[in-house]
């Protein structure tokens, strides 16, 4: 019994370019041919299409394939090398959909690691504050992210409301005093409420002045001069004045 290309193909579901691609690449050995020179086929090429195919389904590559050889018809290595490749895909794809019902649950921002994207939606952040979190993600280390997602969890009301947000680059001196007064009890008791804030954490992946120049960056490039100068003010205000307990 003989088949043509077009026949060995349709029998083993796949197509005549494929057939025509493992002669090519030295995986399906060329048949005879009859006398008006068509290809002709037997049933060790129907076995062998039907091998590669089965392979390729599995997930292993041509280039893997031929490296099995012909005669390996359970080539158990490299079957348990692919098993230990799929779980690994597996719990990847797992953790990915883990991720995307959070994201798509809470409104999540996509920026935000899992840890800190449903209390980041929740928060009011402005986007350069938004931001500003997303930066101090990639230098800190676990202990240290979950202190930002318990503080953005646990917001305060801004007693600024917006003000800081809309705080024009060219504020006078009285208007940048003014807004840094404001802020200083607001930024103490979230200091005092969350005092993880204050390190990075001994697991940061980074060193302390890597973090420290990613994160001045960071704030040069989100905030405008008046922004800037007002952060600072709070912490020397912060620096001279104890809290009322602490006299």
């Amino acid at each position: 019994m003989a088949w043509s290309t077009r026949e060995i193909a349709e029998l083993t579901g796949t197509s005549l370019r494929a057939v025509r691609h493992y002669h090519e690449v030295g995986l399906l050995t060329e048949p005879q041919r009859r006398a008006n020179g068509y290809k002709q086929y037997g049933v060790a090429h129907l076995v062998r299409v039907l091998r590669i195919k089965r392979l390729t389904d599995l997930g292993f590559s041509l280039s893997q394939i031929a490296g099995m050889g012909d005669s390996d018809d359970h080539p158990e290595e490299a079957l348990r090398a692919l098993d230990g490749e799929l779980a690994e895909t597996i719990e990847r794809l797992q953790r990915a959909r883990a991720e995307l019902g959070v994201i798509l649950d809470h409104a999540a921002p996509t920026d935000m690691p899992p840890e800190l994207g449903p209390v980041a939606a929740g928060a009011e952040l402005s986007e350069a504050d938004r931001s500003f979190v997303v930066v101090m993600t990639r230098v800190l280390g676990p202990q240290g992210v979950q202190a930002w997602s318990d503080m953005l969890g646990d917001l305060p009301t801004d007693p600024s409301g917006s003000e800081f947000d809309n705080l024009p680059a060219d504020a006078d001196e009285q208007t940048r005093q003014a807004m840094a007064e404001i802020l200083v009890p607001y930024v103490r008791a979230i200091r005092a409420a969350h005092p993880g804030l204050a390190t990075l954490g001994p697991e940061a992946p980074h060193s302390p002045q890597f973090a420290q120049q990613t994160v001045t960056r960071a704030m040069q490039d989100l905030y405008n001069r008046a922004q800037l100068d007002v952060l600072v003010r709070v912490e020397t205000l912060l620096a001279s004045s104890p809290p009322p307990d602490a006299t």
